[in-house]
């Protein structure tokens, strides 16, 4: 069992206070400054930007030992690392690629920090190349926080584990599985003594994926460990290594974050080619919903897919008018076969009930077909 007093972002967080009281390590909050492709950083926090708005940094914490990333077009490659660390404990480092704010350090033109429920989606992409003779997880970090702060540890962690190598494991212990994103998680929680930490690890290797971050969002907020009122403050890619790592690299990577839209009804969206009427009757435990779809665009739809995030403890039980899955967290409205067509001004109505448990609230952050909605 990893000690979670251990892991990363504690001693992470130790180090800047040190960095702080000594005023020793300036590249902890040091703006990255622009770089060409193949640039070596060897410098313990050294950080670069790349494709002009993303920054690769070395970040390695957890050993004097030398480690060295090499700043790619797309990404970076390690290229030198020293040392190792026992696998029942924290990392040595974590040379990746992000985008947002870490440690006062910002991409440029970044979205980020921005309130959950204004975001519509987060799309992401990523390629690793996996090196033998080292011990190490390939995951992405996503930080989420009550605050829109851009620097410390936030609140809440989540670790999409893409690959893991040796005996290693994630904060905490395994507390079940889920389906998130079109793919099988195992889920592991925990607390690392400085935040809580939510882990999707992939039963086996991917090598590159193309996925929207909100998805493990919704399901963290789904789990309460999270709420749609705090903020996205980073979107990180790359490696935690605990022996070895010369070799492994971030061959591409992209993330944005589309904001404006998926506002819950009493709290209207920017609009857009589309409105969402949302009519909810609750009584103790159930719920049933009427949804309006109405296009406000100026061509027909044929065909509409409505996404939607219920508050966590609600669960459809059933459905009318369209097929609704999966029942919780992220939920996606297909049209019937025969009510697919919306022309333009025209609209199509769907309905489902519910359960839920604690106090009742009603779904938000609503999309047709990938795009935000006016909510009335």
């Amino acid at each position: 069992m990893k000690n979670p007093i251990r892991f990363l972002r504690s001693i992470r967080t130790r180090a800047a206070a040190s960095c702080v009281a000594l005023a020793s390590c300036a590249a902890l909050a040091t703006a990255a400054a622009p770089v060409h492709a193949d640039t070596l950083l060897c410098e313990q926090y050294g950080s670069a930007v790349v494709q002009g708005r993303y920054v690769v940094q070395n970040n390695r914490w957890g050993t004097a030992e030398e480690q060295c990333v090499n700043v790619t077009a797309n990404g970076f490659e390690v290229t030198r690392a020293e040392g190792s660390v026992p696998t029942n404990g924290a990392p040595k480092s974590y040379p990746s690629v992000f985008n947002g704010c870490h440690y006062t350090n910002c991409s440029p033109g970044t979205e980020l920090p921005a309130r959950i429920s204004s975001i519509s989606g987060a799309p992401t992409g990523i390629t690793y190349e996996y090196a033998g003779n080292a011990v190490y997880d390939a995951a992405y970090d996503i930080w989420l926080d009550p605050t829109p702060r851009t620097d410390g540890v936030n609140r809440t962690e989540i670790m999409i584990w893409f690959n893991r190598v040796g005996p290693i494991q994630p904060v905490g212990s395994r507390t079940g599985s889920a389906t998130v994103a079109g793919r099988t998680w195992e889920v592991w929680t925990g607390n690392n003594g400085a935040n809580d930490v939510i882990s999707f690890v992939a039963p086996s290797a991917i090598t590159s994926w193309n996925f929207d971050v909100m998805d493990f969002v919704d399901e963290t907020v789904t789990r309460g460990m999270a709420q749609t009122s705090w903020y996205l403050t980073s979107v990180q890619a790359g490696f935690e290594p605990w022996q070895g790592g010369a070799g492994l690299a971030v061959s591409s990577f992209s993330s944005a974050v589309d904001t404006g839209g998926g506002t819950g009804p009493s709290e209207p969206g920017t609009p857009g080619p589309c409105r969402v009427s949302y009519t909810a009757n609750s009584w103790q435990g159930g719920f049933t919903a009427d949804v309006k779809i109405t296009n406000t665009g100026t061509t027909p739809l044929d065909g509409w897919e409505l996404g939607f995030t219920l508050p966590p403890g609600q669960t459809v039980t059933q459905a009318w008018n369209a097929t609704l899955t999966p029942p919780s967290g992220t939920v996606r409205a297909v049209n019937a076969a025969f009510n697919g067509r919306i022309a333009a001004g025209g609209s199509q109505s769907f309905g489902f009930q519910g359960s839920y448990s604690g106090t009742y609230a009603e779904a938000e952050r609503f999309t047709l077909n990938g795009t935000a909605c006016t909510v009335t």
